[in-house]
């Protein structure tokens, strides 16, 4: 293995590992601020708001600065803002800080991406699942150390103080060894404000369906087990966990399933494993039926978005930095704007309709996922 490749699984593991440690400490920092769940959500609100703003420009500032710069400009100040958390006079500063994060998670989601994109092409072949897998057991072992922090009962800025610190270094070494893509010469000014042109939008629809349904999962995947499948409150949070440890299964042997059987074919495979894992989620509501169906919809879902950043990343006539920044924001925003959706449709009707929705958006995903032409 190649040393940037280790280099940017490095960065993707950082990034998951980073907001996994932070995610496990919502419940202490709602009892130092004194917030609700509702507030909680707002605060969350601004930090994904933040992404979503500053996605579309990241492909210009790469264009300007490199991919490299951007990366290491981003994960740094993210890794540090964080135990800046528990430090601040009260809602307003948590806010404003986790908009400012917001806006570094964008970055570096588009950056490290753009330098994934970078490596895979070194290989000249499919790697960028594995890239995105590094990502999710990023997550559980943050979610794992998070939890161990928590046992020892460590104050929140001491926890996040040695996460921050164990971030950094391994971003230290990691900038050193990112690909060193030199800014473009500047021929001709463009915008800096770049939106998804007619190419990208059938790859960004993709994105937008597959991340709205990680987020639905994500979000009322416990509630479902809960309240709509009646299991035991010990129970209910395993629904999420095997969709968890599809997600990461999957995105392990997803470069293999790309080689073996090209991006269309593994999209529309992933696509209509998927429907059927939320259809027999729907509808079989025994316990660990649910179960089973949602780790057969992570199985599906966690290719597709690997996939849709690396055409989009090989776009010709646009440098990966700039075909990442579209599909992202339209993908990002599926997965900002669905859950809260989701939870509308559920109070006025039920869960079990909201998520039908979902599995339709997996139908259209399969559909264009078929007439997509590489």
């Amino acid at each position: 293995m190649t040393t940037p490749r280790i280099a940017v699984k490095l960065i993707f593991f950082i990034n998951g590992f980073v907001h996994a440690n932070l995610a496990s400490r919502f419940p202490k920092i709602q009892e130092l601020f004194s917030i609700d769940n509702g507030l909680l959500g707002f605060v969350l609100l601004s930090s994904s708001v933040g992404a979503l703003l500053a996605m579309p420009f990241t492909g210009w500032l790469i264009i300007r600065n490199g991919s490299r710069r951007i990366t290491v400009f981003s994960v740094f100040v993210y890794c540090l803002f964080v135990p800046l958390v528990p430090l601040l006079p009260g809602i307003v500063g948590l806010l404003l800080i986790f908009f400012i994060m917001g806006l570094t998670a964008g970055m570096l989601d588009v950056s490290m991406n753009s330098q994934a994109v970078m490596v895979e092409q070194q290989h000249s072949k499919p790697i960028m699942t594995s890239f995105h897998a590094l990502f999710s057991v990023g997550m559980v072992a943050g979610a794992g150390l998070g939890a161990l922090f928590i046992k020892l009962n460590t104050t929140l800025f001491i926890h996040l103080s040695t996460i921050t610190a164990l971030g950094l270094v391994g971003a230290a070494w990691a900038r050193y060894h990112l690909i060193h893509d030199k800014p473009k010469e500047k021929v001709a000014e463009g915008p800096a404000f770049r939106l998804p042109n007619a190419g990208m939008i059938s790859i960004g629809v993709i994105a937008f369906c597959c991340m709205l349904g990680e987020g639905a999962m994500a979000d009322w995947s416990t509630n479902y087990m809960q309240k709509i499948a009646h299991a035991d409150k010990a129970l209910a949070p395993i629904g999420l966990s095997a969709f968890a440890l599809a997600m990461t299964i999957g995105r392990f042997f997803g470069d293999s399933a790309r080689a073996k059987m090209g991006d269309r074919t593994l999209m529309i495979a992933c696509g209509l494993i998927s429907t059927f894992g939320l259809v027999f989620t729907l509808a079989f509501i025994q316990p660990y039926a649910v179960i089973l169906g949602l780790f057969i919809t992570g199985v599906g879902l966690s290719s597709v978005v690997p996939i849709a950043y690396s055409i989009s990343g090989n776009t010709k006539d646009l440098s990966p930095g700039v075909g990442l920044a579209m599909v992202t924001t339209v993908g990002y925003s599926g997965f900002l704007f669905g859950p809260p959706i989701i939870g509308l449709i559920a109070d006025l009707y039920s869960l079990r309709i909201s998520l039908g929705l979902v599995a339709i958006l997996f139908v259209v995903m399969t559909v264009l996922s078929a007439r997509y032409k590489s």
